[in-house]
């Protein structure tokens, strides 16, 4: 089988063994336009705060290079494979025309026609609206999303292009989500899957939310949801077949079974063999999303969502995420690490997040004297507003990088705990938190987490969780598993209580946690943040209109 993983700044294939899903090759390709957050490729005036944007053709790239790379590392002749399985980011997504050519190949000029990534958060007024007139019209969904949809959602994506550019709105005949629009371009058959439908569409019991509601929002608004696909396939199934000019690009057999779509932390379940009640699987990297199946329904607040089959088919699938955890870390090491520590580091032959990890790991819980709020990106979960920002708290002329960076780890810990007890209060268990992704591999943040949560994590058997678990989907559509239980069981793995909490450590934590929930609850209501993300985005606006007219 084939896998593949279309991530935020690049794309992975893997080949996998049918039988036991061992990984015998794999190949990584990086996006030639990676996040297009300033401007578009062919240039223009600078795209505005919050906006974070890709190229499909990106896309396509990974299929003519990963793939064949993958196949050829691996030593297997392609006509051995059976299936291919693709999973995406999201909420990513597109306008296209009705035959699936994107917007952005007839309108290149124009920033709404091109995909808009999941970290895209400039349509956080489109998601204030749609959630206050769900809520003022008692929408019987908006409890299914934890009483708020997110700007990240379709939803208010497609309410940001109708409001500030009509024209391309009315060019789009169809809304998609790029984990569709991929295996529509491997079968040449339009699929939508329940997964993305469900937490990203607003798709709850059959429907989405009314042509009245739409059209409350904006009368333009009226006809959104047939630009969306309405007849949904589920998790496992077969999309189709791969068609030739496919077969061409990846150098696979024409003709083998091509998997539905689905979301990369979702899909990753599979891979861990966590797809029982109970067990959440937290898959870490530059942002957490955290997802668990459960044979109960129950309102979580501030939950990304819950949807029937959305994970698993059979089982209510959870959905909640932090929308910044390693993109955090990354940015602090960017931008405020001395060239000291780089020096450092480099002279004992480490990376400066490694050597910042060192330094944090001989300090006592609470020795550096800060508390940080997790919001660099905005909040997820459980808060639902991507306008608010990052906060750290206790910082003297005696604070070092070290401290900071401890603090931030700690912060995301603190984030994952609030979301874990939002969970358990509503009657959900978490019975096993399992985590995935690549900040796996440092141990001690994976330490902080266990003793924030004050309980064991177990760890997903591969370092290519996503890629692994669509290749068990594609294992499924191809007929080699009756279904995805029985292929996660034979293909996916993971290692129980990997790390332990100390007991005394986990003791010193509760007491910096009841600091964070402290000031997690006073800035909850972003006045304050909201207030000084408005000076900076007229600030950046004014700079931006005085630079287009000086041109």
């Amino acid at each position: 089988m084939v896998g593949v993983d279309f991530g935020t700044l690049s794309g992975r294939a893997l080949v996998v063994r049918v039988g036991d899903g061992a990984e015998v090759g794999a190949a990584v390709h990086e996006y030639a336009h990676g996040v297009i957050d300033e401007r578009l490729p062919g240039g223009g005036p600078e795209l505005g705060p919050d906006w974070a944007l890709q190229s499909p053709a990106d896309w396509i790239d990974v299929l003519r290079t990963a793939v064949p790379e993958a196949l050829a590392a691996a030593g297997v002749d392609p006509a051995d494979v059976i299936g291919i399985g693709t999973d995406f980011t999201a909420c990513t997504v597109m306008p296209v025309t009705a035959d699936g050519t994107p917007l952005c190949e007839p309108y290149p000029d124009r920033p709404h026609a091109w995909p808009k990534l999941w970290k895209h958060h400039a349509a956080q007024r489109h998601a204030d609206r749609i959630n206050e007139l769900a809520a003022e019209r008692g929408e019987p969904w908006l409890a299914r999303y934890g009483g708020k949809i997110s700007s990240e959602w379709e939803w208010a994506k497609g309410l940001q292009v109708l409001t500030e550019d009509p024209a391309t709105y009315a060019a789009a005949e169809r809304w998609i989500e790029a984990a569709d629009w991929i295996v529509w371009r491997l079968t040449g058959v339009e699929t939508r899957n329940v997964c993305t439908a469900g937490y990203k569409g607003i798709h709850q019991d059959g429907a989405y939310p009314s042509k009245e509601f739409a059209a409350a929002l904006d009368p333009g608004f009226a006809d959104f949801t047939g630009k969306l696909g309405h007849d949904l396939a589920p998790l496992g199934g077969l999309a189709g077949r791969l068609t030739a000019e496919a077969a061409r690009w990846t150098g696979l057999p024409e003709g083998i079974a091509v998997a539905v779509g689905n979301v990369d932390a979702h899909v990753t379940a599979a891979a861990a063999d966590a797809v029982r009640p109970g067990q959440m699987v937290a898959i870490m990297g530059t942002s957490t999303c955290h997802v668990m199946p459960s044979d109960r329904l129950a309102e979580v607040p501030g939950m990304c969502g819950v949807v029937r089959d959305g994970i698993v088919p059979g089982l209510w699938g959870y959905e909640a995420g932090q929308s910044g955890v390693g993109d955090i870390f990354g940015w602090f090491v960017e931008t405020s690490v001395p060239a000291g520590y780089a020096r450092a580091a480099a002279e004992r032959g480490m990376g400066v997040h490694e050597y910042l990890t060192s330094l944090a790991e001989r300090q006592k819980v609470g020795e550096h004297g800060l508390v940080a709020l997790d919001w660099h990106n905005g909040n997820r979960s459980v808060l639902v507003d991507h306008d608010l920002s990052g906060v750290i708290a206790g910082q003297t002329l005696a604070t070092r990088p070290e401290d900071v960076y401890r603090a931030l780890i700690e912060a995301t810990a603190f984030g994952a705990r609030v979301i874990v007890e939002a969970f358990e209060a509503a009657g959900v268990p978490v019975e096993e938190f399992v985590v995935a992704g690549g900040l796996l591999k440092n141990r001690f943040l994976m330490q902080v987490y266990a003793d924030v949560l004050r309980r064991p994590l177990s760890a997903i058997g591969s370092e290519q969780g996503p890629a692994l678990g669509s290749a068990i989907h594609a294992a499924v559509a191809a007929g080699a598993y009756p279904d995805i239980t029985a292929a996660a069981a034979a293909m996916g793995s993971r290692v129980p209580a990997a790390f332990t909490p100390d007991r005394d450590r986990a003791d010193a934590y509760d007491r910096l946690y009841a600091e964070y929930r402290r000031l997690h609850d006073h800035f909850a209501d972003g006045g304050l943040l909201h207030r000084l993300r408005a000076i900076r985005n007229d600030a950046v606006r004014g700079d931006a209109i005085r630079n287009e007219a000086s041109a």
